[in-house]
């Protein structure tokens, strides 16, 4: 497979810059992999898509305001990104400035000095003046995709956040479960669906882009994965009635299928690499609700292997072609396996 084998055209406008006055006003795109017939529909219209018993897994991740911009002695800016925490007060960061930072060298930032430890392949390690988690709380901004080409403002504080954020660590939003109010959640439950949380705290390396053409030759960033007992007992609960497993989200089948890499679903905390392209045979998730994703990204090979990649790339030019708003502000879609998809 090649990188180009997943693109696909896309007028920049479509590309969502900020989020509806509602959460659950998106739009919605269902998929149906055995079939690739498509159906245009609300995310308002969800639990008329899914079955009393069915059970939803979100992410319950939490935000943390991961940008930080700090200046050298000469005076060049230096945007920090958080990847992740590390002991003490250090953490990984991503960093960007007109010249390379080295080592030893002491950055300023209105919450002290901020001394640069060592190269870690495209990351950096830093020392903050207090645990990098508090200190990003106070002095960070929320970090918003670089294709979202404004500065964040208050409402994205609560925005770019789920419902049930709950578990600080990611510097990216789940954004399937952005969809989800109070609303929506009451109209499922109704219906008889049930719920669990799994955490992934997404990284930055979300963004980043797929440069090797081979698809193979990919290397994924790590992220941090827990999938609890009572996540496990969940799915169980649903195989034994009958019901699906829908993820709300790519971390999600992420998480539950890294979960599942001994064959069978089990406890799990740890990191995880997990490149999920075509080929790959899903052990989890019977469904998945996903926001729409860039061009020859990992996500997008990731929606192909559980639904075809001619099938995916066909549903992306009908929502080009209706005008759907795109990315992590934008509308969902609604996805069931092709034939072949499981294990």
């Amino acid at each position: 497979m090649r990188r180009s084998d997943f693109t696909y055209e896309l007028p920049e406008e479509l590309i969502a810059q900020q989020p509806l006055a509602e959460r659950s006003a998106s739009r919605l795109l269902t998929l149906d992999g055995a079939s690739g017939a498509l159906a245009d529909r609300r995310m308002r219209d969800l639990p008329g898509l899914v079955n009393a018993g069915d059970l939803l897994v979100f992410n319950d991740t939490r935000v943390i305001p991961a940008r930080l911009y700090a200046i050298k002695d000469t005076g060049g800016k230096v945007e920090l990104l958080l990847e992740r925490p590390l002991e003490g007060s250090q953490a990984l960061v991503h960093a960007r400035a007109s010249k390379p930072l080295r080592p030893s060298m002491l950055l300023q930032s209105r919450g002290g000095p901020i001394r640069v430890v060592e190269r870690r392949g495209d990351l950096w390690v830093v020392d903050f003046p207090e645990p990098a988690l508090g200190y990003f709380e106070t002095y960070g901004q929320m970090p918003l995709p670089p294709y979202i080409r404004r500065e964040p403002d208050a409402g994205d504080v609560s925005r770019y956040q789920s419902v049930f954020a709950r578990r600080q660590g990611a510097v990216a939003a789940p954004t399937a479960s952005l969809h989800f109010d109070a609303e929506l959640l009451a109209d499922l439950e109704a219906r008889g669906v049930h719920r669990a949380f799994v955490t992934l705290h997404v990284g930055a390396g979300t963004f980043q882009p797929v440069r090797t053409d081979a698809v193979g030759a990919h290397v994924m960033h790590a992220e941090f994965v827990e999938v609890d007992a009572e996540a496990c007992s969940a799915v169980a609960g649903a195989r034994a009635r009958g019901a699906r497993v829908i993820a709300i989200g790519t971390t999600v089948v992420r998480a539950l299928e890294s979960a599942a890499g001994g064959g069978t679903l089990a406890p799990y905390i740890g990191d995880s690499s997990l490149f999920i392209v075509p080929g790959f045979r899903f052990r989890v998730v019977d469904a998945m609700l996903t926001n729409f994703h860039l061009p020859e990204s990992t996500l997008l090979m990731l929606v192909s292997a559980f639904a075809g990649r001619e099938e995916v790339l066909a549903a992306y030019r009908h929502a080009v072609a209706g005008q759907y708003r795109f990315f992590s502000y934008g509308d969902a879609m609604f996805v069931t396996p092709r034939p072949g998809a499981h294990a």
